[in-house]
């Protein structure tokens, strides 16, 4: 029982932080589009990590 409220937590905590990645990315480009690539390169390796993270953390909270 407790597994899978855990479970939801940490799927709701991980598209919490992809959608600031993402939001605060769009702020970024908006501001300065010629930065565009660093800024976009940047997003995807940590969103990658995030989900890396969050991936994780369910196999590893499941004790099944």
């Amino acid at each position: 029982m407790y597994n899978l409220i855990g479970a939801g937590l940490i799927v709701i905590g991980g598209g919490i932080g992809l959608g600031m990645i993402g939001g605060k990315a769009m702020e970024g480009i908006a501001r300065q589009p010629e930065a565009a690539g660093k800024i976009q390169t940047a997003m995807i390796i940590i969103g990658a990590l995030l989900e890396g993270l969050a991936f994780g953390a369910l196999i590893l909270g499941n004790p099944s």
